[in-house]
């Protein structure tokens, strides 16, 4: 076989699909999708398809714990820190709680793990707060001192009353 035609051949069959997806995950999910969207079930990629579904799903647990990890870090800060508060970090709790709800709205199956999301996230809620602050990591309580309720709620900010809030 020639150039000319190892070319030709090579557009007709591309790279088989564990290799395209190891060489190059973007022409690998346009690939997939349109083996989908033709329906050619033969041609696709099945356990790679597999593992990206579940990956996914990983991604949005993940995305709920950090986003949490952030809220309470900063509920942490706000909380113990109180000559420190500012509009930055008003922002980042307020910015926080509405990604929450929203991953929550979009993802409503997340909603049962939400309990051990948070358990998770407070320990990195403190981790935030510690390297932030640089108040000593005995300074926040071991359990997370708010409930799911409190923490998720736009009109709780911990500690004393502060005109930020008001504004």
């Amino acid at each position: 076989m020639n150039a000319p035609e190892a070319n030709s051949e090579t557009a007709k069959h591309p790279a088989s699909a564990p290799n395209l997806y190891e060489a190059d995950f973007y022409a690998w999910t346009q690939e997939q999708a349109m083996l989908l969207h033709n329906k050619q079930w033969s041609q696709i990629d099945l356990p790679n398809i597999i593992e990206e579904i579940e990956s996914l799903g990983r991604q949005q647990r993940q995305e709920l714990r950090n986003r949490l990890s952030v809220l309470i870090g900063h509920l942490l800060k706000w909380h113990y820190q109180p000559q420190h508060r500012s509009r930055s970090w008003l922002a980042t709790l307020r910015i926080q709680r509405l990604d929450i709800n929203d991953l929550l709205e979009d993802n409503s199956s997340l909603k049962p793990y939400i309990e051990e999301a948070l358990r998770k996230a407070y320990l990195k809620g403190i981790e935030l707060a510690v390297k932030e602050t640089d108040l000593p990591n005995r300074t926040f309580p071991t359990e997370c001192p708010y409930s799911l309720l409190e923490i998720l709620d736009d009109r709780f900010y911990p500690g004393e009353p502060s005109k930020l809030v008001e504004n």
